[in-house]
């Protein structure tokens, strides 16, 4: 997965979570037993619609040889091509994409307005070109920002061809991104980058809240919010029967808990079966995500907390947001399509004796270095609030760093970074299950920390939101 500052490594691989995906039912029991088998329910989620589309170029001099100048003449065009291409194909292969790489270089007036007319034809999700010269690529990359219209474009600068001054145009463009850097590998994070922007705007969140049926699409990055009726979960919930499925699940969470506080057998059944009604609304509905008015129905008494479904939602990489917080729901599918990984969506109560932040709710997905990395220790509690049901307490690694972040809106992110400095037992101190304080980098006064449910997310992720945030048009605030 992601190193706390470089990206790319992880997008060319092929994760455990994935390849299992493309198995049939047996295999996958075989491989992940009883419980994950259970969870081929994950197999009714909707797939995004479609397949993103991706165009992409060279631009260079249409020569052999360069002499003088970056990237110098030691450098190897033709070997260098092919490098990026193998490359980029990878990438497009791993995730997904339909890839048009065109092989003839743009250098010329005349081919740039060819690609541009192809371009706009075509109507491609995204555009990637591959700068190869210092001094004669800038001009057709500049002017192609200048005028492909809306297109996401990721221009890929490899150390040799450009300047400070070279990357001035670039970072004034709309719905563009220069990425400089001597990793080519970093042509994997464009490829993601550029597909991320594509599933968001594909992406419907199931929002169980109120009492009609309706869509609300978002602004900028495109999502649809479809709200249902509490009925309907209250509807699915008297379907589901005490299956081996639900047990299976059931049974692994009793057996992986490092401890079991409050919660009884009976309790842990009904938690496991919160998660299969979640996961039928997600496939009646057609959504890849789901979030809900919680608070309103466990405090009649019509549910028991879904806390421990949610924390399941998350460690399969798919959105379980709490109180039916759209933006934390959009936040949470951005992080996990980006970087694999879950945010921990939590209420932020200022430390004001140690300037620091505890941060606190009652469910957190475990795999929190990747879905496909090894849990962090959890205990089964219940719901702080109503001392119902199944909460969790996921145990934070001490000295971790870690990224902050939310929506404020689908056109803006509050973004910053810190690092975990305990975790926090309940009791002695009040609060929701899994809790822990953590220091915020650049902020002189934790009680000006902006936003409420925050995502806290394993890692030093601040310059890929950056990055991704100028490709998409998205505005960046210091939390």
């Amino acid at each position: 997965m992601l190193a706390d500052k470089h990206v790319s490594r992880c997008l060319l691989t092929l994760n455990r979570r994935r390849f299992l995906k493309g198995l049939g039912a047996s295999a996958v029991a075989m491989e992940m037993g009883l419980f994950d088998f259970a969870s081929s329910l994950m197999a009714a989620a909707p797939q995004t619609p479609g397949k993103c589309r991706i165009m992409g170029a060279f631009v260079r001099p249409n020569v052999d040889k360069y002499w003088l100048g970056w990237p110098g003449t030691a450098y190897d065009i033709k070997g260098h091509q092919e490098l990026y291409t193998k490359t980029i194909v990878a990438a497009a292969e791993r995730l997904g994409v339909a890839l048009d790489l065109s092989q003839e270089p743009i250098h010329s007036d005349q081919t740039l307005a060819a690609y541009l007319e192809k371009v706009k034809s075509a109507k491609p999700d995204g555009v990637l070109l591959t700068c190869m010269s210092l001094n004669a690529a800038w001009k057709p990359v500049n002017k192609f920002l200048d005028t492909r219209g809306e297109v996401p474009t990721v221009v890929f600068s490899p150390m040799g061809t450009s300047f400070t001054g070279h990357l001035q145009h670039g970072r004034n463009s709309k719905n563009a991104f220069v990425g400089a850097t001597q990793d080519v590998e970093w042509l994997g994070t464009a490829m993601r980058m550029l597909k991320t922007v594509w599933e968001m705007k594909q992406t419907r969140i199931c929002i169980v809240r109120g009492n009609k049926v309706e869509d609300k699409p978002l602004d900028v990055i495109g999502t649809t919010l479809h709200y249902v009726p509490h009925q309907h979960f209250l509807d699915a919930f008297k379907k589901v029967e005490e299956s081996d499925e639900v047990r299976a699940m059931a049974d692994y969470y009793t057996k992986e808990a490092k401890k079991i506080v409050e919660p009884s057998k009976d309790d842990i059944l009904t938690a496991a079966k919160n998660y299969i009604v979640c996961r039928r609304l997600m496939e009646t509905e057609k959504c890849h995500g789901f979030s809900m008015d919680c608070l309103g129905p466990i405090g009649r008494k019509q549910i028991k907390p879904p806390c421990l479904a949610f924390m399941r939602l998350r460690d399969e990489g798919i959105v379980g947001a709490c109180e039916a917080d759209w933006n934390a729901c959009i936040s949470s599918r951005l992080t996990h399509l980006l970087f694999e990984r879950p945010g921990f969506m939590q209420d932020p109560a200022p430390n004001t004796v140690n300037n620091t932040l505890m941060a606190a709710h009652c469910t957190c997905g475990a795999h929190l270095d990747g879905f496909d990395k090894p849990h962090e220790p959890f205990i089964l509690r219940s719901h702080s609030e109503s001392d119902l049901g199944v909460a969790v307490q996921v145990l934070w690694r001490v000295g971790q760093k870690i990224t902050l972040m939310k929506f404020t809106g689908p056109e803006r992110i509050i973004l910053g970074t810190g690092r975990v400095l305990r975790n926090i037992d309940t009791p002695p101190s009040g609060g929701c299950r899994t809790s822990l304080e953590c220091e915020v980098d650049d902020v002189p006064d934790s009680r000006d920390i902006k936003g409420f449910h925050q995502l806290l997310i394993y890692g030093d992720l601040e310059d890929e939101f950056k990055a991704y945030c100028q490709l998409s048009g998205i505005e960046v605030i210091h939390i």
